[in-house]
């Protein structure tokens, strides 16, 4: 009995000792650097986050301001048609440029990618768009509503407003150039 006292009093002190020197060790020199490394990089990572909240941009509050999705432009942005950004835009002093699209339009297919990259090219903070749908599957009430408001019989139809009236209407195709001539001569 008293051998067997004596064995677990030895192995609880051969355990406990293995333990205490085991966790008593100084790290590996690779293992404190990967922990090092990885400290470090939470730290700038903070960092950044805290740097990039505190230096929003402008352009990065005025598409925070809106609703509906960012389709192009920074500065500038073309926005998919809600009734709510189109309200806020309205009682602004933008030029808001309207494009109705219709998505089963070959013109709408085609012209839409060169409105985007008009308004991807564009640096003033002088006019918003919308892609307003006319006539087809997407198409809702406030939308058929605007349509009717400024005159609109055909897809791919633009239309510019500024302090509240409509001051341009063109049914007709335009290319990129086309766009940024008649947005840059209206926002000078």
């Amino acid at each position: 009995m008293i051998n067997k006292i004596l064995i677990a009093v030895v192995i609880v002190l051969v355990l406990g000792g293995g333990y205490a020197w085991y966790f008593n060790q100084p790290e590996a020199p690779e293992a404190m650097m990967e922990r090092e490394d990885e400290e470090m990089m939470k730290e700038e990572k903070d960092e950044m986050m805290t740097d990039d909240s505190v230096m929003m941009n402008e352009s990065d509050k005025m598409m925070a301001e809106y609703q509906g999705t960012v389709l192009a432009g920074t500065s500038a942005p073309l926005l998919d048609f809600t009734k709510a950004d189109f309200d806020k835009a309205f009682t602004s002093d933008k030029l808001i440029v309207l494009y109705f699209y219709a998505n089963w339009c070959p013109i709408c297919r085609v012209e839409f990618p060169k409105m985007q990259e008009a308004f991807n090219e564009l640096d003033t903070d002088k006019v918003i768009a919308f892609r307003v749908n006319y006539n087809d599957s997407d198409t809702d009430q406030s939308e058929v509503d605007l349509a009717r408001e400024y005159g609109v019989a055909y897809q791919h139809t633009k239309v510019f407003v500024k302090n509240r009236e409509r001051i341009l209407k063109s049914p007709e195709s335009w290319d990129k150039a086309r766009y940024l001539n008649e947005i840059n001569k209206l926002t000078q």
